[in-house]
Formats: structure tokens, sequence, C-alpha cells
């Protein structure tokens, strides 16, 4: 009887409760190796040394090393996801604001800093030999990406212009911003997220000319 009051058992709401908590501190220390000891190099074992768990707990959450890894990734995918789609619930309804809120989103210090710039490109540079990372990227990208081409499409059709390239349109947008996180990756010194943004601005205004200063306004940074 005495036992039994000195390990009640918790209650259901509470054990489910520590779980995730504890899965969210292992994969949050995964993405911590992944940054300082790249994606070969990560191990269970240096995940749960950065988590300050023993190996076992880990393995007991993920089984193994690319369980994990792929659960990782999908938390850095839902947290840029959370980013862009708050950019996009703030801004109005018009085509112009929600391409520059897509745009502002990607370059914003929640998603685009070291940290988790290297955690993209250390998956991304693995994502042949494993293609689960790539179903991963495409799967919750694809939400992204119909917001972008919708965007296109709306515009075009505002200006009466004919939609059918408006997919490599936003294919050229998003290939743009893709390349600018790798140059801000390789080389912050020349590149920053500001130039990024203007970077993209006149490719927009480019793209649309009718929009061009509406797009050169809001994303190039005054000086």
């Amino acid at each position: 009887m005495s036992g039994e009051a000195a390990n009640p058992v918790r209650p259901r709401k509470e054990r489910v409760e520590n779980a995730t908590k504890r899965r969210r501190q292992i994969i949050q220390a995964t993405l911590s190796s992944v940054v300082k000891n790249g994606l070969a190099a990560t191990t269970l074992a240096t995940v749960a040394q950065e988590a300050g768990l023993s190996q076992g707990v880990a393995v007991f959450y993920f089984k193994n090393k690319h369980t994990l890894l792929a659960e990782a990734l999908r938390s850095h995918f839902e947290k840029y996801r959370e980013n862009w789609r708050t950019a996009l619930d703030a801004t109005g309804s018009h085509p112009v604001d929600r391409i520059v809120a897509l745009v502002r989103a990607d370059f914003d210090e929640e998603v685009c800093n070291p940290q988790a710039l290297a955690i993209w490109h250390a998956f991304w540079g693995e994502a042949n030999a494993r293609p689960l990372y790539a179903e991963i990227a495409k799967e919750l990208d694809a939400d992204r990406t119909a917001e972008m081409h919708n965007a296109c499409v709306e515009l075009l059709k505002r200006d009466g212009k004919e939609q059918s390239h408006a997919a490599l349109l936003a294919a050229g947008v998003d290939s743009l911003t893709d390349g600018l996180w790798l140059r801000i990756y390789l080389t912050p010194e020349s590149l920053t997220p500001a130039l990024a943004l203007e970077i993209t601005a006149r490719h927009l205004a480019a793209d649309f000319p009718e929009h061009a200063e509406a797009f050169l306004s809001r994303l190039v940074p005054r000086r």
C-alpha cells in the first residue's frame, strides 16, 4: 500500500505530454548535432549527448538514426511552414501582398540564419542518396509552392495577361530564393538577407513590370 502511494501511476494525459516533450527534446538535440557535427557524423550517441540523455532513451522513442533524422527534417520543415503561414495570415489578399509576404518570410531571421541554413543544406546534400528526405521536402513544401503559384496566376489575371506561364514564374522566384539561401550559407560575408531581398525584388519587378514599384518599395531596404 505504501509502495503504491510512493509510486503513483501518472495520468495518461501527463504521460503523453511528457513523451511529447521528450520527443521534442531529442529532435532539437538532433538538429543541434547536425549543425555541430554534420549529417553523416550525427549518431544516436551524439544526439543523446546533446540532449543530456542516455542513448537508450533516443532508441526507445525513435528506434534508429534514420527514423530520427527523418523526424528532425519534418520538424525543421514545420517551423518553416509555420513562419510563412503566419506571414500570409498577417497580410492582405492582393497577390502582390501575398508574394511579398512569402518572399519576406523566406529571408526572415527565424528561418534564414546560420544554424537553420546549415540544417537545410545538410539534408539537401543527402536527398539523392536518401530519397525519403526528398519525399519529405516535396510533401511539406507542396502548399508553399501552391501559394506562390496561385499568387502569380492571380496577378497575371488581374493584369489581363495569359496565365499559362504562371508556374514557370513561380518556380523562378522559388528557385532564386533557394539559390540565394545557398549563397548566404556559403558566403555570408558577401550576401546578406537584405541584399537577397533586393535581388528577388528586382527579379519580380522584371517579371511583373506593372507592379515593379510595389515590389521594389516593399522589399528593398531603405538606405
